[in-house]
């Protein structure tokens, strides 16, 4: 008899990658608005460097700096690298992303974490630095969440199937106030009878569009351009269509590509 192959072990990190994350369609989309032959990677605020291992499977000659502080985040960040195949190309820092000073083509700064920085000043900071860090004609890629009920509280429930089972992935929205731009957000998991409470959970500061846009400007980019899709058709030459976005859905993710 075959014996029973046993399930896949998940715990928040690997879900966080199954329900939330589409790391090699991102990896194209960077790709592509770049524009030219990108070959470095920065992944700021990575997590277990998703995005940086599509990346550097996408090209043998593509390389990653994947940016965590995170100890628990980091330690699993090099379990989650050591597995992929083009592991030595990536460099694992275990730093705050304001001491990182390693250049880039693409720096991301993607799920949000733009968010993290609560006061335009700690904002233009940071987009200052990311700025020094780029090589000429790179860019700077950060996404943002919003529509008519951006500052609304509530939950979303989302199942999926996974190795046979039934994943259900919460995202919850606790607290919002349109006032101060801040809101508090929560992750949930359940596997089974496995229940992840507060996977993950967000304080953020929600910046609309025009805040961001303009404060990537002040901050020395010569060019922000909003995309609402990561693409699907390619040209002739395989390359993959962009086109910056003409108008919004409701509710919207986009995607500020900002060129130095």
């Amino acid at each position: 008899m075959t014996p029973r192959k046993r399930p896949e072990a998940l715990d928040r990190f690997a879900l966080y990658e199954l329900a939330v994350t589409s790391p090699r369609a991102l990896a194209r989309f960077l790709k592509a608005v770049h524009g030219g032959s990108a070959r470095v990677l920065g992944e700021d605020f990575s997590g277990t460097a998703a995005l940086s291992r599509a990346w550097v499977e996408m090209d043998p000659h593509h390389r990653a700096v994947a940016v965590d502080r995170d100890v628990s985040v980091v330690a699993r960040l090099f379990e989650a690298c050591a597995a992929s195949p083009a592991a030595s190309r990536i460099d694992i820092v275990k730093a705050d992303v304001r001491r990182v000073r390693r250049a880039c083509d693409v720096l991301a700064c993607t799920n949000f974490p733009i968010c993290y920085w609560h006061t335009r000043g700690e904002l233009i900071a940071y987009l200052r630095h990311a700025r020094s860090r780029l090589n000429p004609r790179g860019v700077l890629v950060a996404d943002l969440y919003g529509g008519s009920d951006a500052f609304r509280t509530g939950s979303k429930v989302v199942k999926l199937r996974h190795g046979g089972r039934v994943v259900e992935y919460t995202w919850e929205q606790r607290r919002a106030d349109p006032l101060s731009g801040r809101v508090l957000n929560a992750i949930h998991f359940r596997v089974g009878r496995r229940v992840f409470e507060d996977a993950f959970v967000y304080d953020w500061r929600l910046w609309s569009i025009p805040e961001l846009s303009e404060a990537m400007r002040e901050a020395g980019f010569n060019d922000v351009r909003v995309f609402d899709e990561l693409g699907g058709a390619v040209d002739e030459r395989g390359r993959l269509v962009v086109r910056p976005a003409a108008e919004l859905s409701d509710p919207y993710v986009v995607y500020l590509v900002a060129r130095r």
